[in-house]
Formats: structure tokens, C-alpha cells, sequence
């Protein structure tokens, strides 16, 4: 049970536009890269610097359940990891690299499967948003100096895209996934997104600090 993820829905009451995504896409095949492109002016320079970038697993870059890669996304997946080499790109998933995961072993496959490091932390999303700062703060090489810095990619809006606000970084939301979700949860999250939309609410600004 995700614990994080149903106390901090309540936070919604008092701000809503935290499950707002900065920028939404249809699948991960879709994704900008690097992700700075999605805000570059018209001149084409960016306007943000996006330095290192969270991705969900589950129905994000694989199937549900599956712990590696989805075949038709593997050359967007590689594309991420020239980009953002090294600790600039991390695996946080609410399966792999938690308590749900006896000894991280999921987390030692999905790494071997992917090449990329797989966050091992106590809190499910969106509660682990300072276990992601602290280290991609600690990483010598991801070059984060503040959380406007980091981007998180992900199919849900009460966890990834709500973790990505409550860090201060940019959201991305992968609309549509791998599988069409058809849970009770995934279409109350589309329709409280598309009912803010309509009322006019924004995600908020990226910034350098926590709530």
C-alpha cells in the first residue's frame, strides 16, 4: 500500500494545481530530448535548464510489472542516456528500490535490464521527493545545484507529476502510457487534470527549494 501516496493527495485540497504536469505527452516515444526542448523559445534557445531526469517504470518506458525496457521505446530510452549520462538519469519507481522489493532485487535486475541506477528509498513517491534531491545533490556529476534542475517523467499525476511539483522541479506527464489504464484511480487523476484545466489553474513554477 502506498501510504505516501494517499496522505499527500489531501495536500490537493489546498493547492490542486500540484498534479498539473508542465508538459504532457501522448508516450515516452513522444518525449523532447533533451527535455529543455520542450520550453525552447521561438528562437529556439531553452529557457529552462534541466540537468538530471527522474523516470517512472511501470507503464513509462516498460509494462506494468515488467523490469526492463519496452522494446518500441528502447531507442528513445537510449537517446535519454546519452543525454543525461551517468547520475543525471534515475530509475524511482514505487515497486523496484522499496520495501515492496525484498532486498532490492527487482532493483538489481531492473538496473542490469536498463543501465541506468534505480533509487533505493523508504518513502513511495510522491514522499521520496528529498531522497531524490539529496542525491542527485550528492552526485558529483549530475551537476544539480537546485531543484528547478530535475525533471521527472511519469504516467501518474498523484505520484509523479505531484512529486515533481512538490520538489520544485518539472513535470512531465506521459499521458497514455504503454497500456491503457483502466483503474478507478488513473481516470479520477485525467478528470480532476481536465476539470483544473477548464478553471483555468497552472502547474506551479519550478523553484530551488521544498515546501
Amino acid at each position: 500500500m502506498n501510504i505516501s501516496g494517499t496522505l499527500n493527495v489531501f495536500r490537493l485540497i489546498r493547492d490542486p494545481a500540484l498534479c498539473l504536469p508542465h508538459h504532457t505527452v501522448s508516450t515516452f516515444n513522444h518525449l523532447p530530448v533533451p527535455l529543455s526542448r520542450a520550453f525552447a523559445a521561438r528562437d529556439g534557445e531553452a529557457k529552462v535548464d534541466i540537468r538530471a531526469v527522474v523516470l517512472d517504470k511501470d507503464n513509462c518506458f516498460a509494462v506494468p510489472h515488467a523490469d526492463e525496457v519496452y522494446k518500441p521505446y528502447n531507442e528513445k530510452f537510449q537517446e535519454l542516456r546519452k543525454a543525461y549520462p551517468g547520475s543525471r538519469l534515475l530509475i524511482v519507481s514505487n515497486t523496484a528500490g522499496t520495501g515492496s522489493d525484498p532486498g532490492y532485487k527487482q532493483a538489481d535486475v531492473l538496473e542490469r535490464n536498463t543501465g541506468v541506477k534505480v533509487l533505493r528509498h523508504k518513502t513511495k513517491k510522491p514522499g521520496c521527493r528529498e531522497e531524490v534531491f539529496d542525491y542527485f545533490r550528492s552526485a558529483p556529476d549530475s551537476g544539480v545545484t537546485c531543484a528547478s534542475q530535475i525533471a521527472v517523467v511519469g504516467d501518474r499525476l498523484f505520484t509523479d507529476v505531484m512529486m515533481a511539483n512538490l520538489v520544485g522541479g518539472h513535470a512531465f506527464w506521459v499521458k497514455d502510457g504503454v497500456v491503457e489504464d483502466k483503474s478507478f484511480f488513473a481516470r479520477v487523476e485525467h478528470k480532476f487534470a481536465a476539470f483544473l484545466t477548464r478553471r483555468g489553474y497552472c502547474p506551479p513554477n519550478p523553484n530551488s527549494g521544498f515546501e
